[in-house]
């Protein structure tokens, strides 16, 4: 897998959880064309970087417990 594919599932979960989408684990590791075991590795890479997330049983979503904003980019330095 390239790193880039690799950001970029990073940026969908991202996506996905600032806009509490619904559903099961499951259901949102398809929704990035992962497995269940893959998604739950994602997260805690995520977590390890400093993301608060939580999964709600009540409203079946992966929610940030914290106002969280995913930033990857590249600067030049002068």
């Amino acid at each position: 897998m390239s790193v880039a594919v690799y950001f970029e599932r990073i940026q969908r979960l991202d996506e996905l959880i600032s806009k509490k989408a619904k559903g099961t684990p499951q259901e949102l590791a398809s929704k990035i064309g992962i497995s269940k075991r893959m998604l739950h590795e994602y997260l805690l890479v995520m977590k390890d970087m400093g993301a608060s997330i939580q999964y709600c049983r009540y409203s079946q979503s992966y929610i940030y417990s914290d106002n969280m904003k995913l930033e990857i980019k590249f600067r030049k330095n002068n």
